[in-house]
This record gives structure tokens, C-alpha cells and sequence, in this order.
């Protein structure tokens, strides 16, 4: 790997006060140099006019570090095709992103990218399939910021829209998200708004309360629920166990909530272990305790070590009935992406069939 610094983890402030304190001269292009990395995806010091020693001290301390592409897989759906790619790291190892297409409030298509944050998970999940490969590393901020860049370079991906949905726990590798963060905020980069932003969490202890502490005050944030019941979330996801639901809840609460704010909640319907009337009673007690809910109802996307069988729909709905009589704002998830491992807790499994 390069020891060179990877200009996609850092915001263009960084990158001025870097050059200005390292490069002997040629600092005055760092802005500009910033905004055209990001459009090409090449680090191009030489068109601006630099002097030969100048544009060779850039081209030492820098770098754009763009990830292999080593597959892309689709599945057609209504408003285009969610796609998968399969990227390669510097150092070898593989990782997952995907592209969700999604209808606008305008009825206009646009697309959410979904990344990952690290090399496989800790959280072992019980319904995930990232988790059951354990935690290899953690990504660099530039590495998350390159699936973007890679994407929208090498395959003309240009999504509205950033989730940190993929492999990994985004808060388990807390100081390079806020570091990707920023870099996704910056105007001279993606110049994306925090709204357009959504961390999603299984919630691990503490995790919450360091979100709060960027002062990013409208970006979104999405927990992994899955129970109403400690039990059955301590059996589902591990993590539940260091302060359970009540713990949880707390930290939920504390979370700065703007006036036009709803915290997402995702529920991962699996027949026979969470979809009793007792846990959407339960369910929509603890919603109600939170406040401003919206509660994501996801039909279990069966893995490779499959947990169970997918719900029907007339589970389905009867769940979100259920849901509903307790007190609960339910929209139904579609499922996309399943047919090539792509769906809600099946990246890092195999790669499924091109589309």
C-alpha cells in the first residue's frame, strides 16, 4: 500500500492547510486541485500551471486512491436496476456497495448509494451474512469516500444519496465515518447535504452519543431494531446485550431531534423468531417512548445460512397491521437487490447472477 496521503480522506480545508505547511510552494491550488479530483478522479497537479519541482512535490505527498472494480451485478425493478459492485482495496481485500434506485417525492428516479464501512463486521448479527465472516479491518475514510468516486467514475453511478447500510458497523469504526462524513459534506468534493446522509446502526453502547457529538444536526440516522423484547434481540443481535432496549432508548432519546426530524427504525421480519403479536405490541410501546418514529418493515432476505424462510405477504401485512394497532407510522420495505445478494443483510455472501 502507498504511503502516500489519499486525498479522498480528507475535507479541502485539510488539504490546504497540509500543502500549505509541507510543499515548498503550489499550496494556492489546493482548492482547485480538490474539486477536480473529485469530478475525475485523478490527481492532476501539472494543469495548473505548477512548476516541474511543484507539481513533483504534489504528486509525492498525494494520491486519489480509486478502488479495482472486479464485478457489477443488477436486478431490474421498477424505477431501474438496483446494482451491486464488487470492489477491490489496495491490500487485496474484497468489499460491496450497491445502488439502490428510488422514486422522488417529485416521481422522479434518483439513486442511494449504499456503502460499506468496514471489511466484514463484528456485530455477528444473526441475520446478517457480513457478520458471519467476523471482522477483518476497518476502512479508511478514503476507502468509504472511493466507493462514491469509483463508482461514479468508473461505472457513471451518480447518486443523490449516501447510506451507510453496507458491510460493517458504521459506529464500530466511528473516527473514520466522521471523517467520511465531512468529506461527503464538503462543497468542494460531493458538496452533498448532511440530509442527504443516513447512518444506519445495530446501536452499540455508547455509539449514538458520539454521532450526537459531531454537531451534525440534520443528518439522519437509522437503527437496526429487529425486537421489542430483549430476549429476542439479544438472540437476533449480540450487541443488544452490553445495555439492552432500555439502554438504547435512552441514547435514541438524546439524540438532537430537529423539527422536521424522524428517526428511521428497521425491523427484519423472520417467521417464527420476531413476528408474534406480543413483539409488535411491544414494539410500538418502545417507538412510543422514543418519539417520532418511522418504522421500517423489511421481509428476512434468506442467506446463505438462512435463519428461516422469507415471510409471505399476508405475514407481512398482518405484522404491520399489528404494528399499526400499536401505535406505530410502518412503511413496508421493498425487497431489491435479493436475487444477486444484494438486499438488506446479504452483502459479503456470493455474488449471485448478472442481471
Amino acid at each position: 500500500m502507498s504511503d502516500k496521503i489519499d486525498i479522498l480522506g480528507l475535507c479541502s480545508a485539510a488539504l490546504v492547510e497540509d500543502s500549505r505547511r509541507n510543499l515548498p510552494s503550489g499550496a494556492g491550488i489546493a482548492g482547485r486541485l480538490y474539486a477536480k479530483a473529485f469530478e475525475s478522479g485523478l490527481l492532476e497537479p501539472d494543469s495548473f500551471g505548477l512548476s516541474a519541482a511543484s507539481t513533483f512535490a504534489w504528486n509525492e505527498r498525494y494520491s486519489v486512491g480509486l478502488l479495482e472494480v472486479q464485478r457489477v451485478v443488477e436486478e431490474e425493478g421498477e424505477f431501474g436496476p438496483t446494482s451491486k459492485a464488487l470492489l477491490e482495496t489496495a491490500d487485496g481485500l474484497s468489499i460491496e456497495c450497491v445502488r439502490i434506485p428510488m422514486p422522488s417525492a417529485e416521481g422522479r428516479a434518483r439513486s442511494t448509494l449504499c456503502v460499506s464501512s468496514q471489511v466484514g463486521c463484528r456485530m455477528a448479527c444473526a441475520f446478517c451474512q457480513t457478520g458471519k465472516s467476523g471482522l477483518v479491518r476497518d476502512l479508511s475514510a478514503a476507502e468509504i469516500v472511493s466507493q462514491a468516486l469509483t463508482t461514479r467514475v468508473k461505472l457513471g453511478w451518480d447518486c443523490g444519496n449516501i447510506v451507510f447500510m453496507g458491510m460493517g458497523e458504521p459506529l464500530d469504526n466511528f473516527e473514520e465515518l466522521a471523517k467520511a462524513i465531512r468529506v461527503f459534506s464538503d462543497r468542494r468534493g460531493f458538496g452533498m447535504a448532511a440530509e442527504r446522509i443516513t447512518v444506519c446502526s445495530s446501536g452499540p453502547s455508547g455509539g449514538i452519543a458520539k454521532l450526537k457529538s459531531l454537531g451534525l444536526s440534520r443528518l439522519n440516522l437509522s437503527v437496526s431494531l429487529n425486537a421489542g423484547s430483549d430476549a429476542i434481540r439479544s438472540a437476533l443481535m449480540p450487541v443488544n446485550r452490553a445495555c439492552g432496549l432500555e439502554g438504547l432508548r435512552g441514547e435514541l432519546a438524546d439524540y438532537p431531534m430537529r423539527r422536521n426530524f424522524i428517526l428511521g427504525a428497521n425491523y427484519c421480519l423472520i417467521p417464527g423468531l420476531n413476528d408474534s403479536r406480543e413483539e409488535a405490541r411491544l414494539v410500538g410501546a418502545l417507538c412510543a417512548r422514543i418519539g417520532r418514529v418511522l418504522l421500517n418493515l423489511i421481509p428476512y432476505n434468506p442467506g446463505r445460512e438462512a435463519l428461516s424462510r422469507a415471510p409471505t405477504e399476508e405475514e407481512v401485512e398482518r405484522f404491520a397491521l399489528w404494528l399499526r394497532e400499536a401505535g406505530c407510522e410502518v412503511r413496508r420495505r421493498a425487497t431489491k437487490g435479493a436475487s444477486i445478494m444484494a438486499a438488506c443483510g446479504q452483502l459479503g455472501g456470493p455474488t449471485g447472477t448478472s442481471g
